[in-house]
């Protein structure tokens, strides 16, 4: 009932911005021609109906019937239009402020001077604010349609980092680094395979995957456990789990199905022929010298991500080797604890915020909304003698796309 009442709730949300936005979109077309108007607001209302009617009825619709594409790009291009006109909405509520104040301090200081309205040249600020709230709200919404077609638009993205503790049979090591397959959420298997292949094409020494294999559940993996048994290199495929292997975001008819949903994910990596890291760590050799690559369960320093990672088990043992390289999934975990606390484990491996799939890369800058919420969310970095770095994802998760922020695979050379 609680989420019943909650859908209705959002509803009344988006028909007030609706009516809101709607009162820009007259102020924009007031000089048109009455067929020009009717035809603008006959669109407009509706694109806005079918909305509210697919939310109304969702509560009695069996959504986990509908076309897996279908239901994907619907949803997502309802959200993107909530998201667009949300936006619109802060233009608006800027210029209508800018009104209310020009109001009273007219009142306030001027009540008592006569004399024509002052009209300035060209449109009115409200007309212009309106158009440029509709154009940046309209913006958004066609950058994440664009988004659609970039979801596995697989970018290789080559990193070499130094260190001076480097054993020297381990210089000059290739590894790829993946995260995020999220294979429950993929509808184009020539398109998932081509990564695989890109992957391979590397000729790595070794492969390292730092969760999220599925959105929740073993079974999403069923079509794709061949393509990703692919995967090999000469020192071993490696993987550890993140947030949404554990299925927490899933209502399970009990919690012995979702512990067996886990203990299948499980087997399923080892059939792949992976390793599985579960806080422990394996010693690598090269030419008779040793380094330590160590992997945890999902550990977040945010409050409503669980830590079931156990960094303290995965590190015992390992203090006697000079180089170690940590799989974590979430970059928090960093500052957190292994900082803090293992300042010699020398570089960390993470993935998890995908870089919100959505943000701005140029040379010399990138932004995302992700940075809000995480100090560390895509890329290298850097503190005194330790690095990490974050995989920006191979998958996607509830929006299918990607604006800016494209599928990684990350290969990296040690030296």
């Amino acid at each position: 009932m609680r989420r019943f009442s909650g859908s209705w709730i959002f509803i009344i949300i988006i028909l007030l911005i609706d009516l809101y936005v709607f009162q820009a979109v007259k102020l924009t077309v007031q000089t048109a021609t009455p067929k020009i108007k009717f035809t603008v607001y006959g669109l407009y209302w509706a694109v806005s109906a079918v909305v509210v009617l697919t939310l109304a009825l969702i509560p009695y619709l069996n959504l986990d019937n509908w076309p897996k594409s279908f239901r994907t790009y619907w949803m997502a291009t309802i959200i993107g239009l909530f998201l667009s006109k949300a936006l619109t909405v802060i233009f608006l509520v800027a210029d209508d402020l800018r009104r209310v104040l020009q109001w009273g301090g007219g009142k306030l200081f001027y009540q008592y001077v006569q004399g024509e309205p002052f009209k300035a040249a060209g449109i009115s600020r409200s007309v212009f604010m309106s158009w440029l709230g509709l154009a940046v709200g309209g913006g958004l919404m066609a950058a994440m349609m664009y988004g659609f077609v970039n979801k596995y638009r697989y970018q290789l993205k080559k990193v070499k980092l130094n260190f001076p503790n480097l054993p020297e049979a381990f210089k000059g090591l290739k590894l790829v680094h993946i995260s995020d397959v999220h294979s429950g959420s993929f509808t184009d298997k020539k398109a998932v395979e081509h990564g695989v292949k890109m992957i391979m094409a590397q000729e790595a020494d070794l492969i390292l995957f730092t969760g999220d294999l599925v959105n929740d559940h073993a079974g999403e993996m069923n079509d794709y456990t061949e393509i990703f048994s692919r995967l090999n290199a000469p020192m071993g495929v490696f993987s550890t789990l993140g947030n949404h292997d554990y299925g927490d975001y899933r209502r399970w008819p009990s919690e012995d199905e979702k512990r067996q949903n886990l203990e299948r994910l499980k087997q399923l990596q080892a059939n792949m022929g992976w390793r599985l890291l579960m806080n422990e760590h394996v010693v690598l050799e090269r030419q008779g010298q040793q380094i330590a690559l160590l992997g945890i369960e999902n550990w977040g320093a945010k409050a409503h991500f669980p830590k079931y990672g156990k960094l303290n088990e995965a590190y015992a043992g390992a203090e006697k080797y000079p180089f170690k390289i940590l799989m974590s999934h979430d970059p928090s975990h960093w500052d957190a604890q292994v900082r803090p606390e293992y300042s010699d484990i020398d570089l960390t491996l993470s993935g998890h915020t995908h870089g919100m799939q959505f943000g701005v890369e140029l040379p010399g800058f990138k932004w995302s909304p992700v940075q809000y919420v995480y100090k560390q969310w895509a890329g290298l970095y850097e503190a005194d003698r330790q690095k990490l770095y974050i995989n920006r994802g191979y998958g996607f998760i509830g929006y299918p796309g990607r604006v800016g922020i494209l599928p990684e695979i990350t290969l990296i050379e040690l030296a």
